[in-house]
């Protein structure tokens, strides 16, 4: 089964916590605080595995959830950091955030990595909030949550030559006949479902060709086999256009051209300049040479291979010219670009530049942001000193300045996450 596009969930491991604890010796009078750190959190990471061809497997697992670090423990020990999560993906694979639809990464590599959801660092045990004015403090965070996310994933097939045409024009039995491959062949549109590929030798030289699915008017917008189809064409270093030069099913074969040129176009403009070469098939039907003499009149300019792929006719001059064509472009593609900052500011406090929104569901007040969400997850607010600090940290930000502005009064409800308090005044 070839599965080329798949979305899952993943989640990078939480931080740790960090402990309490007090150092209790004989002959250490007063050993104070010792709670050590939490654990780093693991990473999701994909990795690039060569002997991958499909994603077939992330239909079965579409949740992946790195595991957590180990708590903080006494007499200063710190957690260990869990072992980051390591997911193989085959090349040519395009990681996007389903909701901001920013490419994350691309994965194109043997080897290659990428970072998609990273792990929450280890909270702070109680010896790290030590200072003169506090030498036994009852702090500890929690440790910080991993980022989690929807993903979408999709395959752009790695292949150095791509051929492209109407449905049943004769790619699969052109591949057929050049490669060891064996695709599906039938006398009925769209027998090709998925991309197949095989390995052309040619001597010393040799690549790989796929045989895509078929275009129809309107692939661009999903018509069809649409995107299935076009996001492999991106991947490939030089397009073969196959045309039906006898015209089997009645259509124009210039017509033909214009019209898959124009689907590649639409898709994307950087096709339009990739290079092709144009393939005249079934010139073993008599119709054929009529056609053809027709189709060099309209575009004199373009050199037109003969073939005939069910006879095997021409294939060699073909695959060779193929062949030297390929030696004179480069090896890889430009990948898509990923973005380096993910910043996303809805309302920023006056007196801190940390973002949070306010609004109201009905009488309570709903205070929501990355930072102040994350303090609150962070925070043990089953110690008064923690949830002392916590207060304080909200006032040095601004957000009971800002609740003050929107109109809440003493008693009303707050909210952030999932912590629901009184706001005093």
């Amino acid at each position: 089964m070839f599965v080329d596009q798949v979305k899952i969930y993943v989640k990078g491991g939480d931080g740790g916590n960090g402990a309490v604890s007090f150092r209790r010796e004989k002959y250490v009078p007063l050993g104070g605080p010792a709670g050590g750190d939490g654990g780093r959190g693991a990473d999701v990471v994909f990795v690039v595995d060569e002997g991958l061809r499909t994603l077939v497997d992330f239909r079965y697992q579409r949740h992946f959830k790195a595991p957590r670090g180990e708590h903080g423990r006494n007499k200063g020990q710190h957690g260990a950091g869990a072992e980051d999560m390591v997911v193989r993906v085959p090349p040519g694979t395009t990681v996007i955030d389903d909701d901001t639809k920013e490419v994350i990464a691309d994965l194109v590599e043997h080897g290659q990595r990428a970072v998609i959801a990273k792990g929450g660092r280890g909270g702070r045990g109680n010896m790290r909030f030590a200072n003169p004015s506090n030498p036994a403090p009852h702090i500890s965070e929690n440790g910080e949550p991993g980022q989690e996310r929807y993903i979408t994933m999709e395959l752009k097939l790695i292949a150095d030559v791509g051929l492209v045409g109407y449905p049943s024009v004769g790619k699969s039995t052109l591949l057929s006949s050049v490669t060891g491959a064996r695709p599906k062949i039938a006398a009925y549109h769209f027998t090709t479902l998925s991309p197949n590929l095989g390995v052309v030798e040619l001597g010393e030289q040799s690549f790989v060709m796929a045989d895509l699915p078929g275009l129809i008017e309107g692939a661009h917008e999903g018509v069809g086999l649409g995107h299935q189809f076009l996001r492999h064409v991106e991947r490939t270093r030089l397009i073969v256009h196959v045309i039906d030069m006898a015209g089997v099913d009645g259509r124009d074969p210039y017509e033909d051209y214009l019209q898959i040129n124009r689907e590649l176009k639409l898709y994307n403009l950087k096709l339009e300049d990739r290079p092709q070469i144009v393939v005249a098939n079934k010139m073993d039907v008599p119709e054929a040479q009529e056609n053809l003499q027709r189709f060099k009149e309209k575009l004199p300019d373009i050199q037109v291979y003969e073939i005939s792929a069910a006879t095997r006719q021409g294939l060699q001059e073909l695959m060779y010219a193929i062949g030297e064509m390929l030696a004179t472009l480069p090896e890889k593609l430009a990948v898509e670009e990923v973005a380096e900052v993910e910043e996303r500011v809805v309302f920023r406090a006056e007196k801190e530049p940390d973002a949070f929104e306010i609004h109201r569901e009905n009488e309570i007040f709903v205070v929501s942001g990355d930072k102040i969400e994350k303090l609150v997850r962070m925070t043990n607010l089953n110690s008064y000193d923690a949830a002392q600090r916590f207060a304080k940290m909200m006032r040095s930000m601004g957000v009971d300045d800002a609740l003050r502005k929107h109109g809440a009064k003493d008693g009303d409800t707050v909210r952030i996450g999932k912590l629901e308090f009184d706001f005093v005044e």
